[in-house]
């Protein structure tokens, strides 16, 4: 069993110092704002207590099995992406919980929101109202849709951002299956989480500069389909086109982990000089070599799939560890395939200390991830476990004065 880490004890990021009222929550906005959280910010998490339901709050609370006598507000996912945050539970209709949110903002950088915007103006904290409040603030509010197109204020989903933003149609220009499909992962909340997070520091970046703080929009629809088209807008990026969308080697079915004798490799050859040593290596340099459908990068790209038939067919000739000992020394792109559960036993995972092992004084041991991105001078670190629903009300509410009214 892994030992249990010991939680930081202060922030050491290079967003100490930096304070956001959160008003995030599922995976979109509360990703980003946990990325924030690891590099230091001072994220104070607002949830509403849900009338007398018993599971109000970020509904991601209530995702997945916690543990046998386990807490039942800290489910897996929201482990996953609430950490080094405090959690205050106030009913925000109440004229008392008003008056403290006005409080809370007089002191924060940041107001981060992916409630519907008119919901916030309902509840008096569209930018406007937050601004006048504390006119420097940097808002941040995580869409579904711009608000310059029709689609603005609708409700949004990862599923629904797969759909309308070509996500869907990716799997059907590999196996030719016409159906549209959704990826399984939530890559359109994630994706726009790291949209998210990176504006917040840009707008922060832009403030520490001039003194101006700024609304902020990152709408999901177009932050998803603009990391889609990166590479699958491909020949329709010019005006008229010269080709299809869809990235050609990306959109290739035989694009997949190649199958080994006892297992599966990720393999990708790519300079001319690393193709020639990998069929060399599988014993098939001299047909290969002198081929003149892959002569260059050009004529392998237009004979793609019968390039990666030839690295299928010479995958299987060797184990994955005889493939990784003649390759890794040549400098060929290889790794041995993981399967979700071979993931905690990577040797390189391992090394780097990814995975972390915590001590929940509720909720018992749990896994944690370690912040991936290193800082040489301001390292990110953990030093808050998940939060209870409202566990820092009164902690936070306290540090607010009941001075002043703006």
């Amino acid at each position: 069993m892994a030992e249990a880490k010991r939680l930081a004890g202060k922030a050491t990021g290079p967003l100490s110092g930096i304070r956001i009222l959160d008003l995030t929550s599922v995976v979109n906005g509360a990703y980003g704002t946990q990325l924030l959280a690891d590099q230091g910010a001072d994220v104070i998490k607002l949830e509403d207590p849900g009338g007398n339901r018993g599971d109000g709050g970020d509904i991601m609370r209530w995702a997945g099995h916690v543990p046998e006598g386990a807490p039942r507000d800290l489910g897996p996912i929201f482990l996953t992406i609430n950490r080094n945050k405090r959690s205050i539970v106030l009913d925000m209709k109440s004229d008392s919980a008003k008056r403290a949110i006005r409080r809370l903002i007089k002191t924060c950088d940041v107001f981060a929101a992916s409630v519907r915007y008119e919901g916030l103006k309902r509840l008096g904290l569209a930018y406007e109202d937050v601004a006048a409040i504390r006119p420097d603030i940097v808002y941040v509010h995580a869409a579904g849709y711009g608000s310059d197109g029709p689609y603005a204020g609708e409700p949004a989903y990862d599923d629904l951002i797969q759909s309308a933003s070509g996500c869907a149609d990716l799997l059907s220009r590999v196996d030719g299956n016409p159906t549209p499909r959704i990826l399984p992962t939530l890559v359109a909340d994630k994706v726009s989480g790291l949209f998210f997070s990176q504006a917040v520091t840009a707008a922060l970046l832009h403030r520490a500069r001039t003194g101006e703080g700024q609304f902020v929009e990152v709408p999901m629809l177009e932050c998803v389909t603009s990391f889609l088209l990166v590479e699958h807008m491909y020949d329709q990026t010019y005006d008229p086109p010269t080709g299809q969308w869809g990235y050609i080697r990306v959109v290739n079915p035989n694009r997949k982990p190649f199958k080994t004798k006892d297992g599966h490799i990720g393999l990708l050859p790519y300079t001319d000089k690393q193709w020639d040593q990998f069929f060399e290596a599988a014993g098939m340099g001299g047909t290969i070599a002198q081929d003149p459908r892959f002569s260059d990068y050009f004529t392998r790209m237009k004979h793609i799939s019968e390039l990666y038939g030839l690295v299928e067919q010479a995958a299987a000739t060797k184990t994955t560890q005889e493939w990784l000992d003649v390759l890794k020394p040549l400098s060929i792109p290889v790794v041995k395939t993981n399967r979700l559960d071979d993931l905690p036993d990577d040797p390189h995972l391992k090394a780097v200390d990814f995975f972390q092992t915590y001590e929940h004084p509720e909720l018992g041991r749990y896994r944690a991830m370690r912040p991936p991105v290193k800082f040489s001078k301001t390292p990110a670190n953990i030093r808050r476990h998940p939060p209870r629903m409202g566990e820092h009300t009164d902690e936070v509410l306290a540090e607010v004065s009941e001075g002043e009214e703006a």
